[in-house]
């Protein structure tokens, strides 16, 4: 299976394989060098714009070692698993602590797995991922028709977000999903069960809401992946020359200063402050660097994300006014 891959992720993936978190490197211990029936593991695989513990392309696995149980990193968790599960991927979840505690059993349950079985599933079979019972429930609950539908009678297919003739593809689905799970009330709403458990998403409740919902979510996809271009409509500028060095970070009226003479201007307090998956990402990527000197390409790469984290709110908003979580 051909998956796709974000290079921009090569060296923070490199990091992760190198910092030697206990759990990872106990398993690892356990599938490296196909000792694991025979299967070839990867250990930090890049697969989109995520990058996920462990992968055997053998039968499309993913192994997520679990340390947190935040409401954001289960909010966090969901989005990655459904844009996983949307290549056709299985996404098997470990606690870590049942790792360091108990690897053998951890071992048995693998060795045991259905999804681990050997047999590599056939290109774009998602049966076994219960993706065909997911697509029958969405053209039941908003009367249209999926692809493999047409697929069986011969009818023709086309990509993308479908409009013309009454059909909806994979991508569609993720991207519905994507946008109820940015919803500023469906959080809310659900916070409490988000602290023990992954999200429920509703089905659609009719033709015209799915639709606005799918074209939301794939604006907001297209934007987290970098591919959009309103993340190269920059809001921000970096007008002082100097060393580009990142030495201590401080956000004032606007500016986030790398050191003491540079900065970022009209950085929107929104998106400095913005959370996903439990961080900020426009403070921690700062952090990441600190001590480093930043090129043109990083300099260029952060004011992306700063248009990409205050288009994300703004298009939050956008959902709310589409969709509300149903009392």
């Amino acid at each position: 299976m051909r998956l796709p891959y974000n290079p921009k992720l090569k060296e923070r993936a490199r990091e992760l394989r190198k910092a030697g978190n206990l759990s990872e490197v106990l398993l690892w211990n356990q599938v490296k060098n196909k000792q694991f029936r025979g299967f070839d593991f990867d250990r930090q695989k890049i697969i989109g714009n995520y990058i996920v513990d462990f992968y055997t392309a053998n039968c499309n696995v993913v192994i997520e070692i679990d340390g947190s149980s935040h409401d954001d990193k289960q909010e966090y968790d969901a989005i990655r698993d459904a844009y996983l599960e949307s290549l056709g991927l299985t996404v098997i979840h470990i606690p870590d602590i049942e790792v360091k505690k108990n690897l053998k059993a951890v071992m048995d349950m693998l060795f045991n797995h259905p999804a681990l079985t050997g047999t590599p599933p056939e290109e774009g079979n998602f049966a076994d991922t219960g993706y065909l019972a997911v697509t029958e429930n969405f053209a039941d609950t908003v009367d249209l028709a999926n692809t493999n539908d047409l697929a069986a009678t011969g009818n023709a297919i086309t990509t993308g977000n479908l409009k013309t003739d009454g059909t909806f593809t994979p991508i569609d689905i993720l991207d519905y999903i994507y946008a109820i799970l940015h919803s500023p009330a469906y959080r809310e709403k659900y916070k409490e069960f988000l602290k023990t458990d992954f999200p429920r998403v509703p089905y659609p409740t009719n033709k015209t809401t799915f639709w606005q919902l799918v074209q939301l979510g794939s604006q907001l996809r297209q934007i987290h992946l970098l591919e959009s271009p309103v993340v190269s409509a920059y809001i921000t500028q970096y007008p002082i020359q100097g060393s580009n060095e990142v030495t201590k970070l401080n956000y004032e009226n606007g500016k986030v200063f790398i050191n003491s003479t540079q900065y970022f201007a009209n950085v929107p307090p929104t998106a400095w402050e913005f959370y996903i998956g439990g961080y900020q990402p426009a403070q921690k990527w700062l952090k990441d660097r600190k001590g480093r000197t930043l090129t043109f390409e990083d300099i260029m790469h952060y004011q992306k994300i700063i248009a990409a984290l205050q288009e994300t709110h703004r298009l939050m908003q956008e959902v709310d006014k589409v969709f509300q979580p149903q009392a």
